[in-house]
């Protein structure tokens, strides 16, 4: 069963639907988006008699909007208590504490920020939403007396996003301050089979511009970066899967490769990259459906699509408003001008940047002797695409 929810349900994953033929809750958004598929909804009641008849049910959501509802509507599954395991930051370092006993980490309150004496916290470290999504809210501390205007900050920015997201997706009033994790970050979507093992359908490197870079503008995926990280990854999602024993579970893995060594960033529960970005970047670059393999439990054939593939870098762009100019006061944005810096752009998803901190999404197919347009695009403003 898929629970569809806003912010963004991308053309790529109702033809998905529609095409397989999935189950989705019944909802005003879904009714609305699925209008003439309306054979393919399912009301709350029969969603939670499914649960109830079959342990094996494959839950999907798009969107961690639906949290509230699995939480309210599924208490009698262990979903409820595997998501808030993964979702709520603090929580998911006290469960990998046995793996990790070594990390720094500590859960403050919004109210308590301002009074937290961190003179003794290991330097660098990272401040940022326990419960959080989309890099909002996230701040690296080099310097013990960076605090303060860290603080300042956080809450200029907490009156900018308020009410964009449910609290189960985004809650500003509980902080984690942890340790820096060094080293090359990858993020991983993948699911967990019916036997708890992992299945990687992509892994793509996440580009940043400068050390202190905490956004999340490109992020490209490859053949050679697949084949180079596919065999640790997996044993590593191997390892964390028999700690948390989730069996059917699609989760987005955040983590950090120093030396070979993997250190976990965040479990993202129930979906794959947020805004429909991930899964369907992985559908152009390897001709892979993660919709599709999940819910049907197929496996990727990485040795034929290897073989196979163009070897080009496939990239998914974030176009997050780093202009400091706020969306209400922004008539337009260049999208046409904004595509030509690109060779091969393979889909434009335009957002409603009055509304969300984000111009939109791109989707880019570069030849490894051009990557000068992802570096370009990775510390550009945007402000030259901005009336």
């Amino acid at each position: 069963m898929i629970i569809l929810d806003k912010p963004y349900v991308s053309d790529f994953l109702i033809q998905t639907v529609i095409k397989y033929k999935m189950p989705v809750l019944k909802t005003e958004f879904s009714l609305e988006i699925l209008n003439g598929n309306k054979e393919l909804l399912i009301t709350e009641e029969e969603a939670i008699l499914q649960f109830k008849n079959n342990e094996t049910v494959k839950l999907y959501t798009n969107s961690e909007n639906s949290i509230s509802w699995i939480e309210k509507n599924l208490k009698f599954t262990n979903l409820p208590e595997k998501v808030k395991i993964f979702k709520d930051k603090v929580q998911f370092r006290e469960f990998l504490i046995d793996l990790y006993p070594d990390y720094f980490f500590k859960g403050i309150h919004l109210n308590d920020l301002e009074s937290t004496d961190v003179s003794d916290f290991p330097l660098p470290f990272i401040l940022k939403p326990a419960i959080g999504f989309f890099s909002m809210g996230v701040y690296k501390i080099d310097h013990h007396n960076d605090w303060e205007k860290a603080v300042i900050d956080i809450k200029k920015e907490i009156g900018q996003i308020k009410g964009l997201y449910p609290e189960e997706v985004l809650n500003t009033t509980k902080f984690i301050v942890e340790e820096c994790i060094i080293g090359e970050e990858y993020a991983i979507d993948c699911y967990y089979d019916n036997n708890g093992k992992p299945v990687i359908l992509n892994i793509l490197k996440h580009l940043f511009s400068s050390d202190k870079d905490t956004s999340d503008r490109v992020y490209i995926t490859s053949t050679e970066l697949i084949k180079e990280n596919l065999e640790k990854i997996e044993q590593f999602l191997s390892e964390t899967g028999k700690l948390s024993d989730v069996k059917n579970f699609p989760v987005h893995v955040e983590i950090r490769i120093d030396q070979g060594k993997i250190q976990p960033i965040e479990f993202n529960p129930l979906r794959f990259g947020g805004w429909c970005t991930t899964a369907d970047i992985t559908n152009y670059a390897f001709g892979i459906n993660s919709y599709e393999y999940y819910q049907s439990s197929l496996k990727p054939n990485w040795e034929q699509i290897f073989k196979e593939n163009s070897g080009n870098i496939y990239s998914v762009i974030v176009l997050d408003n780093s202009s400091g100019i706020e969306g209400k006061n922004i008539s337009s944005f260049d999208y046409d001008k904004l595509q030509k810096n690109f060779e091969k752009p393979l889909e434009l998803r335009k957002a409603n940047y009055r509304k969300f901190p984000v111009f939109g999404f791109l989707f880019a197919e570069t030849r490894k002797e051009n990557l000068q347009e992802l570096e370009y695009i990775l510390k550009s403003d945007l402000r030259e695409f901005i009336s």
